[in-house]
């Protein structure tokens, strides 16, 4: 089973991770107090966010802030580079500095690493995650079109080829046709690894719909806003919770 921290990705209904995207630490302390009332499984750590990404002291006061507010709590750490949707733009070989920092600093419990990254830095940075007992979830996003049928499946088992605990795609529709496209490439690999979390997403509002089907489609984690989404189309984390009740 697949866990990030205590909580399992398994096959029921979908867990709800809900990124925070403060600018400074006092930010992020802001955005993990707003969570205490709201029920969600997983915190998300936007890095890209933060003012001073670029120096690792201040990434480390970052982490070490937000795992003081949440001692018990399921934090996956992500950099989301500017290619892929993401607030700031750093070097690759920067971009898994960060990813081994937050590994080796012992306050995360899963790492976001982008599929369409140097493939060689990658199979490197999931040593060092298995090393360290850190879960993996590997990403593609595409903010302009929905891949087709074949290249979504083929990106997912990919990802699972290589080694990642999680395969993750976000893409943005321009059609109804569109979401089906991605549900249906979800339904597939699902199929194919019953037993393995995979996470997809339609994003804006026409997508909307995927980010509260993943129990009959596969997909085991959405992703819910609270006091700033970090992506079109996110729901607020209290109504995603009821709708995701209701539905189950």
């Amino acid at each position: 089973m697949v866990k990030i921290g205590n909580v399992n990705l398994d096959n029921g209904m979908p867990k709800i991770c809900v990124p925070i995207v403060g600018h400074t630490v006092d930010e992020l302390v802001q955005e993990c107090r707003y969570l205490q009332d709201k029920i969600y499984d997983v915190v998300e750590l936007r890095i890209d966010f933060l003012k001073d990404v670029t120096s690792l002291d201040a990434v480390g006061e970052a982490l070490s802030a937000v795992r003081r507010e949440l001692p018990n709590g399921a934090i996956l750490f992500t950099f989301r580079t500017k290619e892929e949707g993401g607030e700031t733009a750093v070097p690759e070989a920067y971009y898994f500095d960060l990813i081994n920092y937050a590994i080796e600093s012992g306050k995360v419990d899963a790492v976001d690493i982008e599929y369409f990254r140097s493939r060689e830095s990658i199979e490197k940075t999931l040593a060092v995650a298995k090393a360290h007992s850190v879960t993996v979830v590997m990403s593609n996003h595409d903010f302009d079109k929905t891949p087709s049928f074949d290249e979504i499946t083929e990106r997912l088992i990919g990802m699972k080829k290589i080694g990642a605990d999680v395969a993750k795609l976000a893409c943005m529709p321009n059609s109804a046709k569109d979401v089906l496209t991605l549900l249906s490439a979800t339904e597939a690999v699902k199929s194919q690894y019953p037993d393995e979390p995979i996470i997809t997403m339609s994003m804006g509002k026409l997508g909307a719909v995927s980010r509260i089907s993943g129990e009959i489609f596969g997909s085991a984690l959405t992703f819910g806003s609270a006091k700033k989404a970090s992506a079109p189309g996110q729901i607020e984390v209290t109504m995603l919770e009821q709708i995701l009740r209701t539905l189950h």
